[in-house]
């Protein structure tokens, strides 16, 4: 399948998924980082010609990020009639949470609170609009490594890009006419002052990713799964204990 027919797909995937709900949603509620994988997701949605919200979240932002987020929340208001978009500052909240939680702070900081606090936030926007909450993890970081909070950008209804690879995902954006300044960024989560980014977390290009899960002979292939056994308890359904009948 090639990109087009791949965006068309996703996107009448999405609008299949809605038409088929018991209770349909009145809307799709998705966030948007600036980055590849949450702009061509939103890009998605819109395409269904459903109400496709989407909030920029900036928490303690690099400047450069948050700019980015605004310039795809611009295009997609400019291409897509049924977008509404809002920009929601948590910088407050933010601060009032790790100030009130600072006694439990750990080596991660409030990174993945971060990324929690926004996951609740899509949520009441959602609630509030009778929607759906979009994800934007691809194939590599949702199963394969399993780079991403669970409960934060893991806590989703629908995942259309679940199933593509990084580089799958770059051609959908250069397909839909994402900003070329948000294909070429180097991708980050966005949840460290520092601005550090995934492939300088994960200590590894996607392009690696990507063949170390596909080829068991890659030289990579050790490490991925050192990452991939550490990350395996947001991957696998939560543990029950089973009492006997």
């Amino acid at each position: 399948m090639n990109p087009s027919e791949k965006t068309k797909f996703i996107s009448n995937w999405i609008k299949s998924y809605v038409d088929q709900m018991p209770i349909k949603a009145q809307s799709l509620v998705i966030g948007i980082s600036g980055g590849i994988d949450s702009s061509v997701s939103s890009t998605l949605s819109a395409m269904t010609g459903l109400k496709t919200i989407v909030l920029t979240m900036p928490i303690k932002q690099k400047e450069n990020q948050h700019d980015l987020s605004l310039k795809h929340q611009d295009w997609l208001i400019k291409n897509f009639k049924n977008v509404e978009a809002h920009t929601i500052s948590l910088d407050k909240l933010f601060e009032s949470f790790s100030s009130t939680l600072n006694q439990f702070t750990n080596e991660h900081g409030f990174a993945n609170s971060r990324a929690r606090l926004r996951m609740t936030t899509l949520y009441q926007v959602a609630a509030a609009n009778k929607g759906i909450v979009v994800g934007t993890g691809n194939k590599v970081e949702d199963f394969g490594v399993g780079f991403y909070t669970k409960y934060g950008d893991g806590g989703v209804d629908i995942s259309p890009i679940a199933d593509c690879n990084k580089t799958e995902v770059w051609e959908l954006g250069k397909e839909l006419g994402i900003l070329k300044e948000i294909i070429e960024a180097s991708p980050t989560d966005g949840l460290w002052d520092d601005g550090r980014t995934d492939e300088g977390q994960l200590g590894f290009k996607y392009q690696e990713l990507e063949e170390a899960m596909k080829n068991p002979d890659s030289p990579h292939r050790a490490e991925y799964e050192k990452i991939r056994k550490q990350n395996l308890h947001k991957m696998e359904p939560i543990p029950v204990c089973k009492i006997p009948s």
